[in-house]
């Protein structure tokens, strides 16, 4: 999209520089706002035209029953999906009679700006009616940071060439009606009118709607008040009805003489409370943002961003599109997990219903490490609400003849909700990614309270797990079989590898963590032979490797397995699994997304750099990248093993994702994942930044080996660590740390330790690159973030 023609490069914001219909629904994604509770798509301020109407609350869903074939012991028996609540953008705007529909009369000027700064939504446009009337339309709109319940909308008319008489219509709208839903037909009835009405209110500028899930039994609320500016001749009325509530505002304008309305919403839910406290609830909310006016959110919403941005922001120089690219993406994932307080981040954040609004591994593997260095406050709250489901991961390992927990592969609110075993739930890899992301939370903060309670129980629960899924042979080696890795087209393996190394440091975190704490480790029964059981495991973990090939393999005998085809495979047919067998896929050497190199980057301590450089090429050739989260994990390990030119070309694909529906299904909403692998490409793979985990007494540090393509000449950023604010500058030859905040800290820079204090930049030469041959995709498959010289040598790259 962003090389759409309407939309413009700039550093800060993302600018639509006139209305086209064509990418409508995906500009409604980009410019969604959101604070992890409530979410907002970019709909245009009267409604219509859209692509998909959005308004949602995080959390609030309707279930359906979930289709098989044949049932089965353990199968999930019903599904969870993400509905449209109560739409409180909605400001329909009449002149003389004629609906502002940009369909009829002449769009003369159309202009629309997110700014990641001040968070707002602003919108211009200039519109001659079907009558002949020229009106100046401007609206602002924002989703609260400060005050979790509310959003807020100013919309202002003035007519430019003559008198006018406007109607404005302020609405609170349930139950609207959708595009046509062409899935599952059972979802399809979840999500068409979903609320049942119980209560709705209009009186003078207040408006009120209660409604409550049919199966799911939530209860939602949401109320409007207004303020109203405007000539003598303005007056206003108010009605409601069981799906609507509606303000109407009339006046008679000439030009300049605007009528301008102020429409603060609050909404609020729950599956507990009764109708009066929710309505209390909403009402009470609402007060408040009147009481703070509009100018107050603005200000607040100024000043939470300022912080965020002071502790998370990542310079650029050398790619404009990188540079918007990788503040539109942080603005998002922290939309995402802001506010969303105990609450599931779902894959698409709350920008639209892709993926059904559920959550999935990829919040631990890839957006909380983002959210842990940038804005850790948000990453106690995403696993709180793991630890809030632990109850129901307990049943499902019982279920399952297992110990410990088994957290879903896909939710909303705990239960597992995918019908589909070899690909969702035998990928039990997602408890020890949430392992993984308590020990990087505690290591990154120093919050000992949280590891003493909630991360203990997260990581007890999940070494538990791993202690009966697992099994020693006779020759005591620990073997996890009938796994999924992350690679989706590989299922049901023995011995995967990510799977196998995170489940090792899953195992002695645990146990670590209950030597730390032993009163609270006696509270869960863990005991010395538990923990020295987890260890012996650990010490003993199955590593596939292939002798004869100098490779590790991604699951045992996977180097073996017959090669795909990929020189007959023509590009209209990836993704493979929209054109193939899962049968097909299952047994041959192909690899829809990262896998092997997501260990080596999650467990770097587990390689040498010549096994990293021999898996790399060797896994490269193999990776059709069918999936989202797939580029940014490439583009690490491609800068970690020396191929900066190809490391840039992937952080091109992760970055521009959205911006560039490359997937072509952001109308869907937003990829969560793939906007967080932008940062972890440019801090994780050009500032070579990981945590390297100390042994026989020695300290965790933080490590860096930062080198830049030729292609970009500054990248730096800000992490917040330990309480400190540590800032990173790489230009082409040199590095520069130093800190902004905080007593010193030490770091590794490519190995040697650096002291780094608030009094001084610390500068150092980075070494030079070492030159390997650059490894070969798939045919095809080059990255499509490909330079150009490449492309003109290569063909052009294709991807779905």
């Amino acid at each position: 999209m962003i090389t759409h023609p309407c939309f413009a490069v700039e550093p800060w914001s993302l600018r639509e520089t006139e209305l086209s219909l064509d990418v409508l629904a995906q500009s409604e994604s980009v410019f969604a706002l959101s604070n992890g509770h409530i979410g907002w798509r970019g709909n245009l301020d009267e409604g219509e035209p859209h692509g998909l109407p959005g308004s949602y609350l995080n959390g609030v869903h309707e279930r359906h029953p979930l289709p098989y074939a044949e049932a089965g012991y353990g199968y999930p028996e019903s599904g969870q999906t993400m509905i449209n609540v109560t739409d409180g953008k909605i400001i329909r705007l009449l002149v003389d009679d004629h609906p502002f529909d940009l369909r009829y009369g002449r769009l003369v000027a159309h202009e629309r700006v997110l700014d990641f700064r001040s968070g707002i939504l602003s919108r211009t446009a200039r519109w001659t009616s079907p009558g002949g009337r020229t009106v100046r339309i401007a609206s602002q709109r924002l989703v609260s940071f400060t005050q979790r319940a509310v959003a807020a909308v100013v919309y202002e008319i003035e007519p430019v060439d003559g008198p006018a008489t406007v109607a404005l219509q302020s609405e609170l709208v349930a139950n609207e009606q959708l595009p046509r839903f062409e899935g599952d037909p059972r979802v399809a009835a979840a999500t068409e009118s979903p609320l049942v009405p119980e209560e709705h209110f209009a009186q003078d500028t207040r408006l009120r709607l209660v409604h409550c899930t049919e199966r799911s039994r939530l209860r939602v609320g949401a109320a409007a008040d207004h303020l109203i500016d405007g000539p003598e001749s303005v007056r206003w009325t108010a009605q409601s009805e069981p799906d609507v509530s509606r303000l109407t505002v009339t006046a008679d304008l000439v030009p300049g003489q605007p009528l301008r309305l102020v429409k603060f919403v609050a909404y609020g839910w729950s599956g507990e409370r009764s109708l009066p406290a929710v309505h209390d609830q909403v009402d009470g909310a609402v007060a408040g943002a009147m009481g703070t006016g509009w100018n107050g959110l603005v200000a607040a919403q100024r000043s939470y961003l300022d912080r965020f941005w002071a502790g998370a922001d990542v310079e650029v120089e050398g790619d404009a599109q990188i540079q918007q690219a990788v503040r539109f993406a942080l603005f998002h994932v922290l939309q995402a997990a802001a506010r969303g307080e105990n609450r599931a981040i779902p894959a698409k954040g709350l920008t639209g219903t892709g993926y059904d609004g559920h959550s999935f591994w990829d919040t631990e593997s890839y957006v909380l490490p983002v959210l842990t260095f940038t804005a850790p406050e948000t990453v106690s709250s995403a696993l709180r609400w793991r630890h809030r489901t632990l109850p129901q991961a307990r049943e499902r390992a019982r279920q399952l003849g297992l110990s410990g927990a088994v957290f879903p592969w896909r939710t909303i609110d705990g239960p597992e909700c995918s019908a589909y075993w070899p690909a969702g739930t035998a990928a039990f890899h997602i408890n020890a990614d949430i392992a993984m992301a308590v020990v990087r939370y505690v290591a990154v903060t120093g919050d000992e309270e949280f590891e003493r309670g909630e991360g203990l129980d997260l990581l007890v629960d999940t070494a538990r797990l791993w202690r009966t899924l697992g099994h020693h042979d006779a020759e005591g080696v620990f073997h996890i079989d009938g796994v999924t890795g992350p690679d989706e087209y590989s299922a049901i393996t023995r011995d995967n590898l990510y799977t196998n190394l995170m489940a090792q440091q899953n195992f002695l975190a645990a146990a670590d963590a209950a030597a730390r704490h032993p009163d609270r480790s006696a509270e869960l029964g863990v005991d010395d032979e538990e923990t020295a059981a987890w260890r012996d495991a650990a010490a003993r973990m199955a590593v596939p490797y292939n002798e004869t090939l100098g490779v590790h393999e991604q699951s045992d005998g996977f180097t073996t397995l017959q090669r795909w085809d990929f020189e007959a495979t023509p590009p209209e047919n990836y993704p493979l699994l929209l054109h193939y067998p899962y049968f097909d896929l299952y047994r041959k050497q192909v690899v829809k997304q990262a896998d092997l190199m997501l260990a080596m980057m999650e467990c770097p301590h587990a390689f040498t750099d010549e096994q990293k450089a021999r898996n790399f090429a060797y896994y490269e050739a193999l990776t059709v990248r069918d999936s989202s989260l797939s580029a940014s994990c490439q583009a690490v390990l491609a800068a970690q093993t020396g191929h900066l030119r190809l490391a840039y070309a992937y952080l091109a694909e992760a970055a521009l994702m959205d911006l560039d529906d490359l997937e072509h299904n952001t109308r869907d909403g937003l990829h969560i994942a793939s906007l967080a692998g932008t940062w972890i490409a440019l801090v994780g793979g050009f500032g070579g930044m990981r945590r390297r985990i100390g042994g026989d007494g020695e300290p965790e540090l933080l490590a860096f080996a930062p080198r830049l393509p030729e292609a970009l000449s500054k990248v730096a950023f800000t992490v917040l660590v330990r309480g400190r604010r540590l800032r990173v500058d790489i230009g082409p030859s040199h590095a520069r740390y130093r800190l902004l905040e905080g007593e010193p800290l030490v770091v590794l820079d490519h190995g040697e330790p650096v002291t780094v204090t608030a009094d001084a930049t610390v500068e150092r030469r980075i070494p030079p690159t070492p030159m390997l041959p650059e490894p070969q995709q798939p045919p095809g498959r080059r990255p499509l973030g490909v330079l150009v010289g490449d492309a003109e040598r290569d063909g052009p790259a294709t991807h779905d």
